[in-house]
């Protein structure tokens, strides 16, 4: 692709001009292509090492036989089953191609140019994105802690305000909110603009503080709580996630939400995955066993951490990241520098299996010994 200005520029919407896209973590298949190796590992996504359960895979497996047909568009059975979950009329639910696509859906819907929206320090990039994409202004609050400061991101919101956007746990620093504090600072905000509480990694908290927000709704008619199948449920190639809100919310989402935005295998899969306890056991035990075993390895190596409630631990490294993740991957371990966070120093290391934990923590005493 050519590397000159593009030369459509002025054709585009006033925020995309400035708009850096988001970036995911490098497949496998791309670092083994580029250097030449194989049996190379991912901790570089959050996802579930373990992957969808068998009630998932034996859903997908058994949807293809309808790959001739659409989908069905409002996700009948999918929305029934998250409203009964939830204690919500299925007029509350909004379904994403993955959580970020109910992201996007926000900021089109409530933002536009001359109006803001609310974010804090080292929050999860696509808000950013969101934002400016369709020509509004983002006001960052600085963290505390690596985490969100709802005083200081209170005191940013004001009559433009439209959106506020809170990530609980936060990606990429696993830090949380608390039930209280939380509650207290989305109680407080004017009725001029709608609060959304990403959930992404919800599942995976077993703190008793920590507050599920979709119990809120009632009182809290301007909350849109966003969730995924992407993590512990191990659907993250499917893309299938959802919104909670007050109805009238949900309407307008959903006038703005393509047309069979969710495919047939993803419906299918994400009903069976709601189903299937044993596996999100699994995967809840995986994660806690591997969590410990990654804060153990990385103390014996010196290096400092974020203490975590999610599937990922953000590592200190204490020096510039980049030239120890490329060294990493050259020993066919995928992490991910979160420079583009504002945290240059910082890896942020999803929690694999216990082998793949065990072959980072060498890989990294490796590079960090040269």
């Amino acid at each position: 692709m050519s590397t000159h200005a593009n030369r459509f520029l002025h054709l585009s919407a006033p925020g995309l001009p400035g708009l850096q896209p988001y970036i995911p973590g490098k497949p496998l298949s791309e670092l083994e292509r580029e250097l030449g190796i194989s049996n190379s590992i991912k901790l570089a996504s959050n996802e579930n090492p373990l992957g969808p359960g068998a009630k998932a895979r034996e859903a997908a497996i058994t949807a293809l036989a309808e790959l001739g047909r659409y989908p069905d568009g409002g996700g009948f059975e999918l929305r029934r089953l998250l409203a009964e979950r939830h204690g919500v009329e299925m007029a509350a639910i909004t379904l994403g191609n993955g959580s970020n696509d109910v992201l996007d859906l926000i900021a089109r819907v409530f933002l536009h140019p001359g109006q803001e929206s609310v974010f804090s320090q080292h929050a999860f990039a696509v808000y950013a994105i969101g934002t400016q994409a369709v020509g509004a202004t983002a006001r960052v609050a600085p963290a505390r802690d690596f985490g969100h400061d709802l005083d200081a991101m209170a005191s940013l919101i004001n009559e433009r305000t439209r959106v506020v956007w809170i990530a609980n746990p936060n990606n990429p620093t696993g830090t949380w909110v608390d039930r209280d504090r939380l509650y207290d600072f989305l109680r407080q905000l004017p009725d001029t603009c709608v609060a959304v509480v990403d959930e992404a990694y919800t599942e995976y908290v077993e703190d008793p503080a920590f507050p599920d927000t979709s119990l809120w709704l009632e009182k809290l008619p301007h909350l849109i709580v966003t969730r995924t199948f992407s993590k512990v449920h191990g659907l993250a190639a499917l893309r299938v996630g959802y919104g909670i809100s007050h109805p009238h919310i949900a309407d307008l989402l959903n006038r703005a939400r393509q047309p069979f935005n969710v495919n047939s295998i993803a419906q299918a899969a994400a009903i069976a995955a709601l189903e299937d306890d044993a596996h999100i056991r699994a995967s809840l035990t995986m994660n806690r066993e591997g969590m410990r075993q990654l804060e153990a390895g990385l103390s014996q190596l010196g290096l400092g951490f974020i203490p975590s409630v999610g599937n990922f631990i953000t590592v200190d490294l204490g020096r510039p990241a980049s030239p120890i993740d490329q060294a990493l991957l050259r020993l066919g371990c995928i992490t991910r520098p979160v420079a583009n966070y504002g945290m240059p120093n910082y890896l942020r290391v999803t929690i694999g299996t216990e082998a793949e934990n065990a072959r980072l923590l060498t890989a990294l005493a490796t590079v960090l010994a040269q």
